[in-house]
């Protein structure tokens, strides 16, 4: 983040691209970008308007229903008014979205590491947004035993919090694991048969 910071100036400005680059065909409302982002409506405002103004992104009118927290409660109420998209004629996407991706989360020993406490983890394989694969169906595969699904729920939310991106990840149990590749299972051997990174791999899989 730090090195993305010098680049851009703003770490809002930074999370502002991530989320627009990475949910290129939502519409956002100023409400849910300033949720998104976790910071003050001026500062997301002063970020969005220089945005708006690069051609990165662009206004068009919405009419949606979101979530809204009230007191303990979550209500969803339809709100109809302009919103917030990724101009899809910005000549940079790409690039752009690569750049974001790999200064920010590698595929790499640091992100196995983050899940040495879910359980005890026998495989970990990377695709899909971790090495800018973006038709991947799949960004991350754990497999181990007694894994912690609420840790790893948690560690999920974290990564998608900083990347700006929802993370579609996979974990199972050995046993499941082995069974689904025994029979050949459509989502096991997509992961498997396309571009991916081996983090961990206890069970011999890329030996097999």
């Amino acid at each position: 983040m730090e090195t993305l910071t010098f680049l851009f100036g703003s770490e809002i400005k930074i999370k502002l691209l991530r989320l627009f680059l990475f949910n290129e065909n939502n519409v956002f409302l100023m409400r849910e970008v300033i949720d998104r982002i976790m910071s003050s409506a001026s500062a997301v405002k002063k970020e969005l308007n220089i945005l708006v103004k690069a051609g990165i992104v662009r206004q068009k009118h919405v009419s949606k229903e979101i979530d809204i927290k009230s007191g303990k409660k979550v209500v969803r109420k339809k709100f109809d008014g302009n919103g917030y998209v990724f101009n899809e004629k910005f000549p940079y996407k790409d690039p752009l979205k690569n750049l974001l991706t790999v200064a920010s989360i590698q595929a790499d020993d640091t992100l196995a590491r983050r899940f040495a406490a879910v359980g005890r983890v026998k495989l970990i394989i990377a695709a899909g947004v971790f090495i800018q694969n973006w038709d991947s169906r799949v960004d991350l595969l754990i497999v181990g035993d007694e894994l912690n699904q609420k840790k790893i729920e948690s560690i999920i939310s974290g990564i998608e919090s900083e990347i700006g991106k929802e993370i579609s990840y996979s974990a199972f149990e050995v046993t499941d694991f082995e069974y689904r590749l025994g029979i050949h299972d459509r989502l096991v051997r997509d992961i498997l048969d396309y571009p991916h990174i081996t983090l961990l791999d206890r069970l011999g899989i890329e030996s097999q």
